[in-house]
């Protein structure tokens, strides 16, 4: 078991590219990655790393060694999931990675149900919309809005992620209410800094086929849907934020959603995971468990 610990480490320190990240995805830290490393070379009688103050690269006989125990170790690791699927036992750590706002007001709660209803599985959940590297980084799966950019991960649609444009109605009383996309270039636009591109906002193609797109001006720029609004409700202006975020506002009347004929077609949410041939008891039952939760129409887009 202690050499399988110091192999893990090495792969680990090989695709991570330093100790600390290695150390990192293995839950240890960096002087005992270091100590595991030295051990291997030590066992092995050879050295597999070229170590500088910068950077870390494979020797010969370490690039070697690298793709052999990569090898070894994914069998490895497939035969012991067949084991526990064989088993149907759902277990062990589940590390998953999700945006920041779909997964604090929409995940959350579905994480709670999940956690009571497995209770041998350990969820360790980070909310973050940084786009990371699954297997890189060790997460088991992730939840991502818009169609998934890695084409080599497996992807299953949860539902789907409207954009709405809502103001108040004392704003919308002052300023009047826009009827086109056109007319936003005389309000003022709260801008939602998480989009790719948040001062062109993107409205349904028209009849011609060509783009309808407006840039929008405004003085207030947030990374925070749910400040964009908060100012939105405040008077300040017209925010355009995902449906999952301004939904419970809208039907609580605090908000008045706008143009909703002129709405862009939904981004897709999906859950991903990485393929494998036997892939783990924990991933499957989380997987069906979140498709199963989303399935129909979202309830943050029902009554208004």
């Amino acid at each position: 078991m202690q050499r399988l610990e110091c192999e893990r480490m090495f792969v680990a320190v090989m695709e991570t590219g330093s100790f600390a990240k290695a150390a990192a995805r293995l839950g240890t830290g960096s002087a005992q990655a270091s100590k595991l490393v030295s051990r291997l070379e030590s066992d092995l009688g050879v050295r597999l790393l070229n170590r500088t103050t910068r950077s870390l690269s494979p020797t010969e006989v370490g690039q070697a060694y690298l793709e052999r125990i990569k090898l070894v170790l994914e069998e490895l690791d497939a035969l012991d999931e067949a084991v526990k699927n064989r088993s149907g036992s759902a277990s062990g750590r589940l590390r998953l990675t999700v945006p920041m706002s779909f997964g604090t007001t929409q995940l959350a709660p579905a994480f709670i149900d999940f956690a009571s209803q497995y209770p041998d599985i350990d969820l360790d959940v980070s909310f973050s919309d940084r786009v990371v590297n699954l297997v890189d980084e060790g997460f088991d799966a992730a939840v991502r809005i818009g169609t998934p950019a890695d084409t080599s991960l497996i992807a299953r649609k949860l539902c789907g992620a409207r954009i709405v444009l809502a103001a108040s109605a004392d704003y919308l009383s002052r300023r009047g209410t826009p009827e086109t996309p056109a007319d936003l270039a005389g309000h003022d636009c709260i801008i939602d800094s998480n989009f790719r591109d948040p001062l062109v906002w993107h409205f349904r193609v028209d009849t011609s086929g060509e783009a309808n797109t407006v840039k929008v001006v405004g003085r207030l720029r947030f990374s925070s849907a749910d400040a964009c609004l908060s100012a939105a409700e405040a008077g300040l202006g017209i925010a355009r934020v995902p449906s999952f975020m301004a939904g419970p506002r809208i039907r609580a009347g605090r908000l008045k959603p706008l143009l909703r004929a002129f709405e862009d077609q939904a981004l897709g949410i999906f859950v991903l995971y990485p393929p494998n041939r036997h892939l783990a008891t924990k991933v499957r039952v989380f997987v069906d468990f979140v498709v199963q939760r989303f399935q129909g129409e979202p309830a943050w887009d029902q009554g208004w």
